[in-house]
């Protein structure tokens, strides 16, 4: 329910609770009729406050380097995407999602703690059964991959998409592919290109992604190979020519909305 629809619920409510205590102040019945105004003017009030407080908070979006993600749920659930890179698996896992089998996405012991049912999702998962709706997230499976470096039989990028509505690609390893095309009918908010031209596209074919994608902010990662210090390189980060780009540093988070 939206936050006008919620406006209008109270402002109706107010009107009959107002009707209720001129019913009330005529003869005839009057009582009874503002007593069942007001006990519906109450229903609907007690239902937009409920609206209201069940709302999905935003998600956050923390960078940690590299191809490594963590986000954090409106509803408190916290979910690693290829884990390795940088700081921040403090918080205790209930989602862990891989898009391929590579050392540099499969870190799974940088996560000390995890939640009673947490779910760990590699691309074996992802390409057998495709997607899969966890109440706080649903997560759709996307092509993935590049010769000679990540076949498309075993790689996958991610589409995450939240109680607040909104939705973040992550294209995995991986160059152009098909279904890209297809992508920009689910109007997608936030979409991560990797792009660091040794083992993926590099930064001209990831812009050229961003814009068959066309996503409403387009963000740059695993901008260098995994055998960089520091994961991240802000000058290339800078060379990437996609509309709408937005740039994450190592450490860096925002809010999904």
């Amino acid at each position: 329910m939206s936050r006008r629809t919620i406006r209008y619920l109270i402002a109706a409510g107010a009107c009959i609770l107002a009707m209720g205590f001129l019913l009330a102040g005529c003869g005839g019945g009057g009582d009874e009729s503002g007593q069942d105004a007001a006990e519906e003017t109450a229903s609907v009030q007690t239902e937009a406050t409920n609206a209201e407080n069940t709302e999905a908070a935003d998600p956050t979006l923390l960078y940690m380097g590299h191809a490594s993600l963590r986000i954090v749920t409106g509803e408190g659930k916290v979910i690693y995407i290829d884990p390795f890179a940088g700081d921040g698996y403090d918080l205790p896992a209930d989602l862990i999602l891989e898009t391929h089998g590579h050392d540099d996405h499969t870190a799974q012991d940088l996560i000390k703690d995890r939640s009673g049912d947490c779910r760990v999702i590699t691309w074996k998962e992802a390409l057998a059964d495709g997607s899969f709706d966890l109440g706080y997230v649903t997560v759709e499976a996307t092509q993935a991959g590049n010769n000679p470096n990540h076949s498309i039989d075993e790689c996958v990028g991610y589409i995450l998409t939240f109680s607040n509505g909104r939705s973040v690609y992550v294209s995995g390893d991986t160059s152009t592919t098909d279904q890209m095309a297809e992508l920009a009918d689910k109007h997608i908010d936030y979409a991560l290109f990797c792009c660091d031209g040794v083992y993926n596209m590099d930064l001209e074919e990831a812009a050229k992604c961003a814009e068959t994608v066309q996503a409403k902010h387009n963000i740059p990662y695993h901008i260098v190979p995994a055998d960089d210090p520091d994961h991240f390189d802000r000058e290339r980060a800078e060379q990437f020519a996609a509309p709408n780009k937005m740039i994450l540093e190592p450490g860096e988070e925002i809010t999904i909305q």
